[in-house]
């Protein structure tokens, strides 16, 4: 049974629409990455997941049952939001307030010390230490440690590494899958960071204006589109070279197109003679193999667009193995190309 389902969810701020999903599920345990523009509801979802927020339509199911904020099986949520949130008082205080609020006591002191240690704090350094004496990344931490020490079934993360130094965000990374790998913890990821991502998700969906647009690894290229022919469009990219795809969007200014990476040929040479494929030219940024397969993923970047590719082991691309920083054409089918 999914531990989340979504349906029919509709939410909006001021009669403004943020959020319109038709479905969704996350299963037990697994690591699901929200990835989109800002001001595309990612943040929006997490708080409704976290029951923080009600929905103005729709339903989301906990374990197979309708849920509400306030509803006691929520406590097993938690939500670490992108601006962290610390009383003012000490760490240790800070990380003991949710287990006093639940009146679980023993072994107060032990708990609190193994999640800070988990997050990467001394606790005999940390531990006395006021709220306003920390640094944004430890600051992150703190509040990290105050979710963890509950033993969260649900972890929600809003851009947890967005604002803090790189020894903090590599920190909260591995506290993070360590909750995993410790509790079964059910992570959700809202970030821009693609290549962790990538590394541990195990589902990456994409989300813009509030629609859940594709998942996996596809990318999305936005507008604006303009016409060049019959039934075709294109894009300029910011190193002038031109995107076509085939296809109608209704508004070419707000027009998505999303391809899929099992659709792109890469090669070393642009091939010639008769071709129903387009190509562009870019630079192999990343190289990785791809969560859960022994296939991998390429990421060129095109005019600094990224597009990824999926590529079997041992697939041939010209005369020349793939390194990472190589000149690359990217081809792809017109007519494969999706809309929204």
């Amino acid at each position: 049974m999914p531990f989340y389902e979504v349906e029919n969810l509709v939410h909006a701020y001021n009669r403004k629409p943020i959020l319109k999903i038709r479905q969704m599920k996350i299963e037990p345990g697994s690591i699901t990455g929200l990835v989109g523009p800002n001001g595309s509801g990612k943040s929006t979802l997490l708080r409704l997941l976290g029951f923080v927020e009600k929905p103005l339509k729709g339903e989301i199911r906990l374990d197979g049952r309708p849920v509400k904020p306030f509803d006691p099986c929520v406590r097993q949520v938690t939500l670490l939001p992108q601006t962290p949130y610390l009383l003012k008082r000490s760490v240790f205080q800070n990380v003991a307030y949710g287990l006093m609020v639940r009146k679980q006591r023993s072994n107060l002191k032990r708990s609190i010390h193994q999640a800070l240690e988990m997050v990467g704090l001394d606790p005999g350094e940390f531990g006395m230490r006021q709220w306003d004496e920390l640094s944004g990344g430890e600051a992150q931490r703190v509040a990290l440690a105050a979710r963890l020490v509950l033993r969260p079934g649900v972890l929600l993360l809003d851009e947890p590494t967005a604002s803090v130094d790189a020894a903090s965000a590599q920190l909260i990374k591995e506290a993070s899958l360590q909750a995993r790998k410790q509790w079964n913890t059910t992570l959700v990821i809202a970030s821009h960071d693609w290549q962790w991502l990538r590394e541990v998700c195990d589902h990456i969906r994409h989300l813009f204006r509030g629609h859940l647009l594709a998942t996996g690894q596809a990318s999305l290229v936005f507008g604006p589109w303009r016409p060049a022919g019959p039934a075709m469009v294109e894009k300029v990219l910011p190193d002038g070279q031109r995107l076509q795809a085939m296809g109608h969007p209704e508004d070419l200014a707000k027009a998505v197109a999303v391809f899929d990476p099992d659709d792109f040929i890469l090669s070393n040479r642009r091939p010639t003679g008769p071709s129903k494929l387009c190509w562009v030219r870019g630079s192999l940024t990343q190289l990785s193999v791809e969560k859960g397969s022994r296939r991998l993923l390429a990421t060129v970047a095109a005019g600094n667009v990224p597009f990824a590719a999926r590529l079997e082991p041992g697939e041939k691309h010209g005369a020349c193995p793939l390194v990472p920083g190589q000149a690359l054409w990217i081809g792809y089918d017109p007519l494969k190309v999706k809309w929204y």
